[in-house]
């Protein structure tokens, strides 16, 4: 049981930048899973229409504690596509929380990002490095981009976009500052809890 030790190492305001950055790392992952995990906050009609159009069929909640159409707390049901611009402003800010499968959605969900918080998180393996007594695992390891924001558990929003590595739930700083160096920069800060 346990959370993962996330060390952010990589911070900008460009989003492109950021998210090659993540792919980069990504690539260093001796395993990665098959879905990756998305996260947005949509606070304007477009941006919203935007998202639903790059992840189909995504579930959107409510931002805080609202009842829904249906009745239900928390659930927006109304259809993206067909409702009108002043029906969905009323419902705005709403959040998404999908899977997909890896490769499939990133590069466009990156370019649908608006001014709202969001992220993407990739979890794998990091190599075994015996002589360094560091040792992969899969529950806790994995890289993140978080976009608009500085915190690995999607806190306060910010101007600029963050890169983290997740490692075990003791923390590894001698791993974090390697995987840093490797896109050419150094843990910008204290650990953090992770997933």
């Amino acid at each position: 049981m346990g959370n993962s030790r996330a060390y952010p190492v990589f911070r900008t305001t460009d989003a492109t930048a950021a998210y090659t950055q993540a792919m980069r790392l990504c690539a260093l992952l001796a395993e990665c899973e098959d879905e990756v995990g998305l996260m947005a906050e949509l606070e304007t009609v477009e941006d919203l229409r935007k998202m639903a159009a790059v992840l189909p069929g995504a579930t959107f909640h409510y931002v805080g504690v609202r009842t829904g159409s249906n009745g239900h707390s928390g659930w927006f049901d109304l259809d993206v596509a067909t409702t009108e611009d002043v029906v969905l402003e009323a419902h705005l800010p709403l959040y998404t929380l999908e899977d997909a499968a890896r490769g499939s959605a990133e590069e466009r969900f990156v370019a649908a990002l608006g001014q709202g918080t969001a992220a993407i998180g990739w979890h794998g393996l990091w190599p075994d490095d015996p002589e360094a007594d560091q040792y992969g695992i899969a529950k806790y390891d994995g890289v993140q981009v978080v976009f608009h924001g500085d915190d690995a558990q999607w806190g306060r929003w910010t101007e600029h976009h963050t890169v983290f590595v997740h490692v075990d739930k003791w923390g590894d700083l001698p791993r974090a500052e390697k995987l840093a160096a490797h896109i050419g920069g150094e843990v910008l800060g204290e650990e953090q809890l992770g997933w």
